[in-house]
């Protein structure tokens, strides 16, 4: 199992080693605009230091080369850290069981964070994750700031990726889907059933997957010699209520779309609700396609069509990088792995308003 790489100086009576520093740690102090015991904390990893606080000193530590050795927890089994935006929906279990079932195969203990999206929330994990001694780090559908990315690479503590949110670094693994194929797929089995005003309800705009899966879209209407529409895009961030919201904007169209594809199934299912408010059927008013295939798309209201990924194996195997080391999971340091979709076909797509019965 990975652990945390510390360097093998002597310390001083603060407890940093500074074999060598070039900067003391009264000037760090006042690089930082902060008092020199607040530095000495930092480097002892003490929690009495604001977030905000402790990652301007550890900025200025690096950027200095200054060396010091890291206490580490005394643990009797391993610990990974899972970073993800929220957990308040069935892809989020998903992946959290994706994670826990690898690493308990592994004997290791699981620590999950969620960030919001927030700035100050993954401080705090940062923060918490200096303190405790973590032996890797998967990163779902969030990502780190590059000076945050820095921080946790002076740590020595290795990382993974589970949908990239923006361009991991070079040698970072990473682990997908292959979103551009399914955001083909859901659109293709749309125009098959005779539908040529097809709508889109977006991811989070800076998601590498939602991107993706606009991308197909695109590439399956323009391959029909359909012209994408920019009134049929409706933005999103992968929830239930932009689903809803998304899908209400577009009936209010004066020539609203017959079917959308929707960039995950809970947008799909607040679709569902704004065409029912409507006054409209799914599947027979406007079909729906969804993307993920948690559980509960197939208990939906006629049950959804959707792009199944592979949410569990996706997360699992990014747990077996961090446990096992990328070579030994990643023949060849193949870094970036995309896992195969697959279209599943239910109740809620139909053939388009007025198309001939085959």
């Amino acid at each position: 199992m990975p652990g945390r790489r510390t360097s093998s100086a002597t310390t001083d009576t603060s407890g940093a080693a500074e074999p060598g520093a070039r900067v003391t740690i009264a000037e760090i102090a006042l690089q930082a605009g902060v008092s020199a015991p607040t530095v000495s904390k930092v480097l002892n990893g003490h929690d009495q230091v604001a977030p905000e606080t402790r990652a301007r000193v550890e900025e200025l530590l690096q950027r200095h080369k200054y060396l010091r050795r890291r206490a580490r927890p005394k643990r009797t089994v391993g610990m990974v850290d899972l970073v993800i935006r929220e957990v308040d929906s069935l892809w989020a279990g998903e992946v959290m069981q994706g994670v826990q079932n690898e690493a308990a195969e592994h004997g290791t203990e699981v620590v999950m964070t969620a960030t919001h999206g927030t700035t100050t929330d993954t401080l705090r994990w940062l923060d918490n994750v200096t303190k405790r001694g973590s032996d890797g780090i998967i990163l779902a559908v969030t990502d780190l700031t590059p000076a945050q990315r820095k921080h946790v690479k002076a740590l020595g503590i290795p990382l993974a990726v589970v949908d990239p949110v923006g361009s991991p670094d070079a040698g970072m693994p990473t682990v997908g889907a292959t979103n551009w194929q399914g955001g083909i797929t859901a659109t293709q089995h749309l125009l098959d059933l005779g539908h040529r005003r097809i709508g889109i309800l977006q991811g989070l705009e800076d998601a590498l997957c939602a991107r993706a899966r606009l991308d197909g879209y695109r590439a399956a209407l323009e391959g029909a010699g359909i012209t994408v529409d920019p009134a049929l895009r409706q933005p999103g961030d992968f929830y239930y209520t932009t689903g809803f919201s998304g899908m209400r904007n577009l009936l209010a169209l004066a020539d609203p779309p017959t079917a959308v594809f929707a960039s995950s199934d809970l947008m799909a299912l607040g679709a569902y609700e704004a065409i029912r408010q409507a006054g409209l059927r799914v599947a027979t008013d406007v079909s729906i396609v969804g993307f993920d295939d948690v559980p509960n798309s197939a208990w939906a209201s006629p049950p959804l069509t959707t792009v199944r990924q592979p949410l569990r194996e996706m997360a699992a195997l990014a747990t077996r990088i961090l446990l096992q080391g990328a070579d030994s999971v990643l023949p060849g340091s193949t870094l970036r792995m995309e896992l195969a979709t697959h279209l599943v076909v239910r109740e809620s797509t139909g053939p388009a308003p007025g198309t001939p019965a085959t």
